[in-house]
């Protein structure tokens, strides 16, 4: 499902115009980054939780040249899924 049929989804399930859900998932989307920009999780129970995790700088090689390099640090998103999602998709 691209983001367009996610918009159609909502609109059609929340009986809402497509451009008030395509506003609602823009919005989410935006305040989801912003806190995990931020440091913060954002749960929503049942469903799942978005985090954020730290990655340690670490050695590497370039596969073209086989040349040594350093891999900076960083921050990778990450979700969780909730136990009411992992049971309705193993339904």
């Amino acid at each position: 499902m691209n983001k367009s049929e996610l918009i159609q989804a909502i609109a059609d399930e929340a009986e809402l115009s497509k451009r008030a859900a395509s506003e609602f998932v823009d919005a989410f989307v935006s305040v989801v980054t912003q806190a995990m920009k931020d440091g913060k999780d954002v749960t929503l129970v049942g469903f799942g939780s978005f985090h954020t995790a730290q990655s340690a700088e670490r050695k590497g090689r370039n596969p073209k040249t086989g040349e040594p390099l350093t891999i900076a640090a960083r921050k990778t998103p990450k979700f969780r899924a909730g136990k009411a999602l992992k049971e309705a998709v193993n339904r």
